[in-house]
């Protein structure tokens, strides 16, 4: 689940998903609708439809391990810390 594997395409993964996000937040602070917004915007061209919770999933991984802030309503990169 966190990693790919032979079951578990790269793009399901939530290190895939994360990744993504991170990629969206290194860029400017947004809030979580945002941020939804954007991921999926990105991956409208992919085969792999993304849930909002697996989105939920990889956004909680990803502050569990600091990788992204949560402050007064706006998820940032965790850069810095």
């Amino acid at each position: 689940m966190i990693l790919p594997s032979k079951h578990l395409k790269h793009d399901r993964s939530l290190i895939g998903i994360g990744g993504e996000i991170l990629e969206v937040v290194s860029e400017e602070k947004c809030t979580i609708s945002e941020l939804w917004e954007s991921v999926q915007s990105r991956r409208s061209q992919q085969a792999t439809p993304l849930s909002y919770d697996w989105f939920i999933l990889a956004l909680s991984f990803l502050y569990s391990i600091q990788a992204v802030d949560y402050d007064l309503g706006l998820i940032s990169s965790g850069e810095g810390k």
